[in-house]
């Protein structure tokens, strides 16, 4: 995101911003018109200045002047109820737009792409979450109120000013031009400032971020010192840009203040000289009244000048905002769903106008012998029905995560039959993480195909693709709820008992019942009151859950020791029981029992057999379990 620049499309990001307050038309027209209430109450105070000075100097009585105040006070109370409604009802546009525009990020945050998150730090977007978003509100609400009454107010009184005295009113706009050139110029200062800020603090978050998530890394290489040198250098930035835009923002009031008070006087003498001599019609009323709308003027002047600040402060969080919403969602363009046929038989149902059951069929022909669906679920879905199977082939797959940079995949083909274990073994860097990846869609090929039962993953659903597939990863994300709805997570609807059998099935059941709670237990951040052991166990209940026809394994023993992975080993032998599975282990004792062993190398793979086949060929596979060369 382009960080402390300055605002590159002023007009698209009000535009924008105009979209989410004009949702509330109706209250917003009710606002404006309580302000233009509000302000033409304060007009006609200041203006009530003149019969009621002129009524004393000419001695109408004390009844007169009374009637001036009781029309003055009915005046101000309802002038002080406008005021109030009109500012209680830009809040509530401001807080409603706010929270729209944050749930309107967060739900395309969803839709994102993997490789978004890989080219951002997460502070950054946290910044955006939360410190913009909250200077959007700031001003949407305080500011778009003091911004509107403002100006009718300042419309308002230079039209009184000519009404009263055309001369001096030539006058005050002549000295009030002064006045706005100085604030214009000390504005774009503190604009400027108030950018760089905006992006140091952006950047303070994302470092916290990264080094509170970093801690045992930090202190197992003693980087305490260094950690904080680093901190101080980022605090300091902030602390330097925050000094420079409050400075100038401080220096706002005053300025205004001190040229308001001079451009008062300068009236209020060659007014006082007019109004001696009788000139232009002026008399002791006309100059008081003209006075107290001169003192007035600056005041509107003074309030937007305050919250340019915080206006600026709020677009250029804006175009942050905006920024993230405008990046392309993952496409997702596949028309093939999961329909369920009376009996609870998943079948892929490809429409009529796509492609034949028999272009799928030749792709994996053992499909042809599957069952066929029931007459319900094709009068309901007409068209083409493939099984659920978990037959997952890659033909000819080339990647590369930057397409300007060398193949992570080079022209990589396999298969894996409904049932059947496949593991990856290969060095760092040997593309086996980014075969899952690709399986998930996560990044999209730059060549090849890969077929999910004889279908191209391009042409189904993503979120039905994803249904498919269960994954345990060695890293494993829990979060701060109880254990019953960590299992849940793999599929929302599970009911209790279901989420006990998946337990059981991964093994998780007895070290659950053990805690004081049982499944009721709240886990803390991560799953950090858990050992890693009983983390992986978690995670692999939550795929079980799932039920899934394909199960991916992503080094999820790596990170234990020998005994929590026997432990880990028998309950993902269970839930691997007639699925396609895909694991990926550093330990090859792991992956002895595979139907397929395949060993990748620079992105190609170079083996592939079982671990006595391989043995015997005595390659690279060889090598790894002799300890000739070493598997990292």
């Amino acid at each position: 995101m382009n960080k402390g620049a300055t605002p590159q499309n002023l007009g698209a990001t009000l535009k924008k911003l105009g979209h989410y307050i004009g949702k509330y038309k109706f209250m917003l027209s009710a606002a404006i018109i309580l302000a233009i209430i509000n302000a033409l109450g304060m007009i006609y105070g200041n203006y009530m200045f003149k019969p009621i000075l002129n009524s004393l100097i000419a001695g109408e009585g004390i009844n007169v002047l009374a009637n001036y105040l009781i029309r003055l006070a009915i005046v101000y109370i309802f002038t002080a109820m406008a005021m109030y409604g009109s500012d209680r009802s830009f809040v509530y546009i401001s807080q409603k737009a706010t929270q729209e525009i944050r749930s309107d990020v967060f739900e395309h945050i969803q839709k994102l792409p993997v490789s978004f998150f890989d080219q951002r730090q997460h502070g950054d977007l946290m910044s955006a979450m939360t410190n913009d978003i909250d200077n959007i509100s700031m001003a949407l609400g305080e500011s778009l109120s003091t911004v509107i009454n403002s100006a009718l107010t300042f419309v308002g009184v230079i039209i009184m000013l000519f009404v009263l005295s055309p001369v001096l009113a030539a006058l005050v706009l002549i000295l009030l031009l002064l006045l706005l050139l100085s604030v214009q110029i000390i504005g774009k200062l503190s604009a400027k400032a108030f950018r760089k800020r905006q992006a140091s603090l952006a950047q303070l978050n994302g470092f916290v971020e990264e080094y509170m998530s970093g801690q045992k890394v930090i202190k197992t290489f003693n980087h305490e010192k260094q950690a904080i040198d680093d901190f101080n250098k980022v605090n300091v930035d902030l602390q330097k840009h925050s000094v420079e835009g409050d400075t100038y923002s401080t220096m706002m009031f005053p300025l205004t203040g001190n040229l308001t008070t001079i451009l008062f006087s300068i009236i209020a003498i060659v007014g006082s000289i007019l109004t001696i001599q009788g000139k232009f019609g002026l008399d002791v009323g006309t100059l008081a009244s003209f006075l107290q709308y001169t003192r007035n003027i600056a005041r509107p002047v003074t309030n937007v000048a305050i919250q340019f600040n915080v206006v600026i402060a709020a677009i250029a969080g804006a175009e942050r905002v905006f920024e993230i919403m405008d990046v392309e969602p993952e496409i997702n363009q596949g028309k093939i769903k999961i329909v369920k046929d009376n009996n609870g038989s998943e079948f892929w149902y490809i429409p009529k106008d796509m492609f034949s059951c028999q272009e799928i069929t030749e792709r994996s022909g053992e499909l042809r012998s599957f069952e066929r669906p029931s007459a319900d679920l094709m009068a309901r879905y007409p068209g083409c029905h493939i099984p659920v199977r978990g037959d997952l082939r890659f033909v000819n797959v080339s990647f590369s995560y930057d397409k300007s940079s060398h193949k992570i995949l080079n022209d990589v083909s396999f298969y894996a039959k409904p049932g059947q274990r496949l593991a990856f073994v290969g060095s760092t860097g040997a593309g086996k993480t980014t075969i899952i990846n690709l399986i998930n869609r996560f990044y999209e090929i730059d060549s090849g195909h890969i077929y999910f039962d004889g279908i191209d993953i391009n042409e189904i659903d993503k979120e039905d693709l994803r249904k498919q597939l269960g994954i345990v990863l060695q890293d494993v994300r829990l979060f701060e709820d109880t254990i019953r709805e960590n299992i849940r997570y793999g599929r929302l609807d599970a009911t209790d008992d279901e989420v006990i059998a998946a337990a059981k099935a991964a093994n998780a059941h007895q070290f659950i019942m053990n805690l004081d709670k049982g499944y009721d237990t709240v886990l803390a951040t991560d799953g950090q009151n858990l050992s890693q052991g009983q983390r992986q166990l978690l995670s692999i209940a939550r795929a079980a859950i799932e039920d899934p026809p394909i199960l991916i394994l992503d080094e999820a023993t790596s990170s234990v020791d020998t005994r929590t992975e026997s432990l880990i080993s028998k309950g993902m032998d269970q839930i691997m029981k007639d699925r396609t599975v895909f694991a990926i282990a550093h330990r090859l004792s792991t992956v002895r029992g595979s139907n397929a062993i395949l060993v990748l190398e620079h992105g190609e793979v170079i083996e592939r057999g079982t671990h006595d086949q391989l043995m015997a060929e005595k390659g690279r596979y060889y090598e790894f379990n002799t300890g000739e060369v070493e598997l990292k």
